[in-house]
């Protein structure tokens, strides 16, 4: 039997970003005259990726950014945001518990993000999670990004795994989507960062805390969790 494989997003389902996501946004929107965006409206503009951010973080504080000013502006976040990536960034409770428990059970794991690709090394770095994650999708590893399902298929053939035996854990509709196109189930963490209600994305099973995520896995994976 092939081994289970778990394909986790970065941003609000393993690891709290948003302080350190808005404050780079809000230092690169003050430095074109806008006005920044408070926290809790940047967690409802995270997802897709540091341009994405901008765009809508530009459209939040008055004329919509053109493509030049998007360049320019994109440039500054990830210059700026890679100095203090992981100053307040924490990974959610029981996360790291979650993975080594995956990793006993020799569970294929990688990370699809619409972040960066280095951006999201360094960070998994920084929180001594990499080891977990030999393979990492950005949203620059691949001529697509999520929810292309080209994004999870890439992730799970250089696992060298099976997609009859894969799983996308994830937080907003790029993730759950995602899930969608590639014909996967999905697990959507309903404390992480969407601009769409959790219970209207559609996601095979909600979960509120990471403490759930074994009887998630059973439900989802029997085959492979459903016995000790």
């Amino acid at each position: 039997m092939s081994r289970p494989t778990l394909l986790f997003d970065l941003d609000g389902t393993l690891a709290d970003t948003a302080l350190d996501l808005c404050a780079t946004m809000n230092v690169i929107l003050e430095m074109h005259g806008r006005d920044g965006v408070p926290q809790e409206r940047v967690r409802h503009l995270v997802g897709g990726g540091a341009r994405l951010l901008l765009e809508r973080g530009f459209r939040e504080t008055g004329t919509p950014a053109d493509e030049a000013l998007l360049d320019l502006s994109f440039r500054q976040f990830i210059d700026y945001y890679s100095r203090h990536i992981a100053d307040h960034t924490k990974l959610w409770p029981g996360v790291r518990n979650q993975l080594d428990l995956l990793a006993e059970r020799k569970a294929l794991m990688a990370v699809c993000t619409n972040k960066p690709e280095r951006l999201s090394h360094q960070l998994l770095a920084m929180l001594g999670i990499d080891h977990y994650f030999p393979v990492v999708i950005g949203g620059d590893t691949l001529p697509v990004k999520k929810p292309d399902p080209e994004h999870l298929f890439e992730a799970i053939r250089r696992l060298g795994g099976d997609a009859g035996h894969a799983v996308m854990v994830g937080d907003s509709e790029a993730d759950i989507e995602a899930a969608k196109n590639a014909r996967l189930p999905s697990i959507c963490v309903s404390f992480g960062y969407t601009r769409v209600p959790v219970a209207d994305l559609g996601a095979d099973l909600v979960i509120d805390h990471f403490d759930a995520f074994p009887e998630a896995l059973k439900t989802l994976m029997p085959l492979h969790f459903g016995r000790a």
